[in-house]
């Protein structure tokens, strides 16, 4: 006996429409399959009685035509999917429309998005760790937006640093890396260098707690002598080739060497120019020297790591620290 519950139709396999085997072609095919063995979607579909429910709800149960169950089961792919919320057929991924009643399916489903728990998570961004902050050691800032303002003023803001520009340094993304830039601060951005740098003539760097400055051009004139034809007595000179200037705060030059070698080492013990009560410095801390591709500092594995000036902007890695003011802050990209 027939039983109305139960409704045999066809399922299209472009669009996973159903229809029953009365009904006229489905608009997404060429032609109606002769049998259904010829696409292996014969189904049937229970209905829910409507006084039972609201809503009429379709359970595609596939029809024992002796497949094998992975046969069967390659049958309702498509409902594993999406299931229409209009009328309940099972839509083919990829479809941007129900083939049965036209329903636009949602984008969210058509490409689905996995989010982040946070964007502390995310990889595209970074963030920094105030490594030496006067009481704010540890401090981390995430850096998520798209530029950000680092200064007395700004998005970053250290009101009671002294040596900070209002607007002193800009963190921003080009191309997924982040960048530095000096914004034309008083005291400049330096950054630890990884590998030797090539120094120009006026280049600071910083080793320990002092600034340094290098000097490619040491040509120094002899003063004329007194009216009386004395000169003035002094130790004597060597054929220099470049000089070190410690900086103090304020600009003042204090200590200056000149190279009478090819090289000169700063350090606190040992050295060219020696600092011993600088704790920050290690024995032998960096080296300039004189080469054929110009004057070149390196730093000699030191545990505190050596810093040049940047010129304008410099992209950052992972791990890569920096001189913001007095602010040693260290970057940290996000490894997921």
């Amino acid at each position: 006996m027939y039983d109305e519950r139960f409704q045999i139709g066809l399922v299209c396999p472009n669009c996973g429409c159903f229809r029953a085997l009365s009904a006229p072609d489905c608009p997404c095919a060429d032609a109606r399959p002769s049998s259904p063995s010829d696409v292996e979607t014969l189904l049937l579909v229970q209905r829910a009685p409507l006084e039972d429910a609201d809503v009429v709800v379709n359970r595609i149960i596939p029809v024992d035509d002796g497949a094998s169950d992975s046969d069967q089961e390659n049958m309702v792919e498509p409902a594993r999917h999406f299931v229409c919320p209009s009328c309940s057929s099972a839509v083919p991924t990829g479809h941007k429309f129900c083939g049965r009643c036209g329903a636009p399916i949602p984008d969210a489903i058509r490409d689905p998005q996995t989010r982040f728990y946070g964007d502390m998570q995310n990889p595209a961004k970074a963030k920094l760790i105030l490594i030496k902050g006067d009481g704010m050691d540890g401090m981390s800032f995430h850096l998520k937006a798209e530029q950000h303002i680092v200064g007395r003023k700004g998005q970053l803001m250290f009101p009671d640093d002294p040596f900070m520009s209002e607007r002193h340094a800009n963190f921003f993304y080009r191309d997924g890396s982040l960048v530095v830039k000096d914004e034309g601060s008083q005291n400049g951005v330096y950054v630890r260098i990884r590998q030797p740098v090539v120094l120009e003539d006026g280049d600071t760097f910083v080793a320990g707690d002092h600034l340094f400055r290098f000097r490619a051009d040491v040509e120094v004139l002899d003063a004329e002598p007194a009216d009386d034809g004395t000169r003035f007595y002094g130790s004597p000179r060597g054929d220099w080739s470049f000089k070190i200037e410690q900086v103090y705060r304020g600009g003042v030059c204090g200590m200056a060497v000149f190279a009478s070698g090819q090289s000169l080492v700063v350090g606190r013990d040992g050295a060219d120019l020696n600092f011993p009560e600088d704790d920050y410095l290690s024995v032998e801390h960096c080296r300039v020297e004189a080469t054929d591709h110009g004057h070149v500092l390196t730093d000699l594995d030191s545990v505190n790591g050596t810093y040049v000036r940047i010129a304008d902007e410099q992209e950052l890695q992972h791990g890569d620290y920096l001189f913001v003011g007095r602010k040693l802050m260290r970057v940290e990209m996000n490894t997921n």
